[in-house]
């Protein structure tokens, strides 16, 4: 069964919320705020060794900016939807996401369990990023979505999506990918 959700509220809860805990943090950092030196210190260490990088749907109504490393390491699934999507992304946790704009201008498209939440442009039809099944705390990145100038390299993995379960299971890693 096909379900369209055209009003993305789980996808725009989740984005805002993202949004508010970066800004307070991006706050509370610039203000030198002394009684929460811990997790500044923590949040600042998950960012070390990344790059900060921007990029959006091709209309532009979309932004966003994420922070990874300038090395990235790309999966290319062959599921029904990737393969005729040619969803190639890299995977993200949810606080190394920021959406800077656009929230109302995304749409939702899921199936089968309805676990990933396939967001794109309702003007221009691009998806440069998704929830991903896989990685349901994080984000999956389109890296040809993203701006030029910060990606160093680009490694692809080919994953078997059509025996999702199987290939999930036996990934050593791609589950940690969403994890700070």
């Amino acid at each position: 069964q096909v379900k369209i959700h055209l009003s993305g509220y789980i996808f725009l809860l989740k984005a805002e919320l993202n949004n508010i805990v970066y800004s307070l943090t991006a706050f509370l950092a610039k203000n030198k705020v002394q009684s929460l030196n811990l997790s500044l210190i923590s949040l600042s260490s998950e960012y070390r060794g990344l790059v900060k990088h921007t990029g959006g749907c091709h209309c532009g109504a979309v932004r966003f900016e994420v922070w990874a490393s300038a090395d990235l390491h790309v999966f290319n699934c062959n599921c029904s939807i990737c393969t005729k999507k040619q969803n190639r992304h890299f995977i993200v946790p949810a606080s190394r996401f920021k959406l800077l704009k656009g929230a109302d201008n995304l749409t939702t498209y899921t199936f089968n369990t309805h676990r990933a939440q396939h967001t794109f442009c309702k003007t221009c039809g691009v998806q440069s990023f998704y929830t991903p099944r896989s990685n349901p705390d994080g984000y999956g990145i389109a890296p040809h979505c993203l701006d030029d100038g910060t990606v160093q390299s680009i490694v692809t993995e080919d994953i078997n999506g059509k025996e999702w379960e199987k290939a999930v299971k036996e990934h050593k890693s791609i589950r940690d990918m969403s994890k700070p």
